[in-house]
């Protein structure tokens, strides 16, 4: 059982060394355009949500 582990935690290791890591620049990039996507999204929805919400006030009322 010990081997087993021991053996997961080397092939664990090897495979990290293998793994094409991204730049700083391209980690910054992807960050920012998540963010940004994100922040668009929440505005889009936010905007549905109040457009449907005066919907149905106006359908209501």
């Amino acid at each position: 059982m010990i081997g087993r582990i021991k053996n997961f935690f080397e092939e664990s290791r090897r495979e990290f060394k293998r793994v094409n890591w991204p730049s700083r620049a391209e980690t910054t990039r992807y960050t920012i355009f998540v963010v940004v996507f994100s922040i668009i999204l929440a505005a889009f929805l936010g905007f549905l949500d109040f457009a449907f919400l005066k919907g149905l006030e106006n359908l209501i009322l």
